[in-house]
């Protein structure tokens, strides 16, 4: 037995993770393949039965992981976008809530005849539009910071809020108290929300505080906060059942916003983390699933789920904003994308078996109907976000972006031969004369300190994949590319080589960590002195169009030997900085960018340069 469970549990993280992998690699949400194992792990191969498997230990399981889900979510949540977005995300999380839970509730009483006690409980989950399905969403829409910021506040605020009123309604059923509904559900939120706040704040601030002192060592701030939020969930819950998740929202949003030196690498611990658990949740609770209550369900149950889909988000979206600054392509994104994710399921299974013990025989249809809508808005909206955000302006439409810190009068150039190439770019620098060139030529510029936190504020650095660091000092580059590194990925952050590195021994304590920065680029020798030096000397960059008659090898065959590869652009519209990746295959090229000498002669160069 104990060998089947040691089995089971590495073949639910294995596969977890191997799907992730896939659907990075496929341009795919995650999610979906996700659905789709824990299908095939459960009702059709029978390898997994969670609910025989682990027994009791499977709510508390699930529970727990959404503490830490939310928790997470609650880390990228700051002030600043609240201050930006407050009257929007204030009506979503109010007016919208309402709406939706109006509108959810009575139709499933009156279209399909359920009782009032799951018809409302049933309109409480649907509220909910969680960050297990929201954050892999917008990484793959490559959102404008705007919309990003208020789907992420919405879906991760909302999650605890539609956990509690399903909590708060139930408890209310059970007691039969002589209180109004009305009147329970406001008292039970007014509790939650003041036992979460004193609980998760207080707690937090003593975190940050002890952090500051440094009464913490490094190794163990991660594993404290990891017990923190166990520690606010049980105790919320105490109090208030299900508080616990508004606790642990509170408390990772309480964190993002004190300023910690080591926030960057609690966040990527918890990213690690969240990752290892809404994979094997979302398999699990997959798993758990008889599809034959799917096929049960009547015209009208798949006729509620529609107008979910398509007519009560649109309509409490735009209802709620009204008199708001959001704009309407802004409103347009926010009324479609409304994927429901872990918190829906888990409530949904749990609350869903605990109505049929007391006798609503009905309850039977909330499972089914909260996973039916899972599937149906992680596959429409999962596979659309992208595309509607290009559509509608929200998003780049450019695969890559290109971030350059420092303005030389060589990197201003680089800037423009780049933008000429309809690749969008960006020129940082904290002084504001070496940005008047680009300036000039209509380079968009950012003035300031990119390690900055302010940076983050007013940047939409999502539209930005790569970095490239080239000013002239050499460790400044290093600690740029490393702090970006997590974010972009390693092989997107580029720095100049560092000078006479040739020269040192493999040995030497001055020669630069490969483990630390971003890819060296270009050559041996090609450095921030080098580039000064010759483009005094009037050397500049030429970009090469390659067809089908002037091919690569025709390139490198009349290419001067002077000339510098500086990178190639795909004909997807991506960009490799040389040296560049081997597998690229010649015929996928469609510009090659190099730095040339002055009065080159051009026609031994290209057929057609520009």
């Amino acid at each position: 037995m104990n060998h089947h469970m040691a089995e089971l549990l590495a073949s639910i993280l294995i596969v977890g993770i191997a799907l992730q992998w896939i659907g990075w690699r496929l341009k795919i949400p995650a999610l979906i393949l996700l659905i789709a194992a824990g299908f095939i792990m459960g009702p059709v191969t029978g390898w997994l039965n969670p609910s025989e498997d682990f027994g009791e230990l499977l709510q508390p399981m699930i529970a727990l992981s959404v503490a830490v889900i939310l928790f997470e979510g609650g880390l990228s949540l700051r002030w600043h976008e609240l201050k930006q977005n407050s009257r929007v995300i204030y009506r979503l999380i109010t007016w919208s809530v309402l709406l939706t839970f109006a509108f959810g509730s009575l139709s499933v009483h009156y279209l399909i005849g359920v009782s009032w006690p799951v018809s409302l409980i049933f309109g409480a989950i649907i509220i909910v539009t969680g960050p297990t399905v929201i954050m892999p969403l917008l990484k793959q829409a490559n959102l404008k910071k705007g919309p990003s910021s208020l789907l992420r506040w919405e879906g991760i605020v909302n999650d605890p809020i539609g956990a509690l009123l399903v909590v708060l309604i139930y408890g209310y059923y059970v007691r039969t108290e002589n209180e109004t509904l009305a009147l329970g559900v406001f008292i039970g939120l007014a509790i939650s929300l003041v036992v979460s706040l004193v609980l998760s704040v207080s707690l937090g601030l003593f975190i940050a505080r002890s952090f500051r002192k440094g009464l913490v060592p490094e190794y163990l701030k991660s594993p404290l906060i990891l017990v923190a939020v166990l520690l606010v969930y049980t105790l919320a819950n105490k109090v208030q059942s299900e508080a616990g998740l508004l606790a642990t929202t509170i408390l990772g949003i309480t964190l993002a916003n004190q300023n910690l030196k080591t926030l960057h690498e609690l966040k990527r611990f918890k990213e690690y983390v969240t990752i290892l658990l809404v994979s094997s949740t979302f398999i699990v609770l997959t798993a758990d699933i008889d599809p034959e209550i799917i096929k049960h369900l009547q015209w009208q149950s798949w006729l509620v789920l529609a107008l979910v889909i398509f007519i009560f988000r649109p309509l409490a979206v735009y209802l709620s904003t009204i008199g708001t600054d959001i704009s309407k392509q802004e409103r347009a994104l926010l009324a479609w994308i409304a994927p429901r994710g872990i918190v829906a399921a888990s409530v949904a299974g749990l609350f869903g078996s605990e109505l049929s013990k007391i006798g609503y025989a009905d309850a039977e249809l909330l499972l089914p109907m909260v996973f039916a809508l899972i599937i149906m808005t992680v596959l429409l909206h999962g596979l659309t976000i992208g595309w509607l955000a290009r559509k509608l302006n929200l998003a780049s439409i450019h695969p890559d972006g290109i971030m350059i810190v420092g303005a030389a009068d060589w990197s201003t150039r680089l800037a423009v031969e780049l933008q000429k190439n309809d690749i969008p770019v960006m020129l940082i620098d904290t002084q504001w004369a070496q940005l008047e060139s680009a300036r000039m030529q209509n380079i968009p510029i950012h003035y300031g300190e990119v390690l900055s936190e302010r940076t983050e504020e007013v940047l939409e650095l999502a539209h930005f994949t790569k970095l490239v660091a080239v000013t002239p000092n050499e460790a400044y580059n290093t600690l740029i590319c490393s702090l970006f590194a997590p974010e972009l990925g390693k092989r997107n952050v580029y720095e100049l080589r560092w000078s006479n590195v040739d020269k040192l021994s493999d040995e030497s304590v001055n020669k630069p960590s490969e483990a630390i920065g971003g890819d060296r680029l270009f050559i041996d020798g090609v450095d921030d002195e080098y580039f000064k030096k010759t483009y005094a000397e009037g050397w500049t960059f030429k970009s090469t169009p390659l067809t089908e008659e002037y091919t690569l090898d025709d390139y490198l065959n009349s290419n001067p030997e002077c000339t510098k590869l500086i990178c190639l652009i795909t004909k997807a519209g991506f960009v490799n900085f040389y040296p560049w990746d081997q597998n690229i295959e010649p015929e996928d090229i469609a510009i090659l960018m190099s730095y040339v000498p002055p009065q080159t002669d051009t026609k031994k160069i290209n057929s057609g340069e520009r």
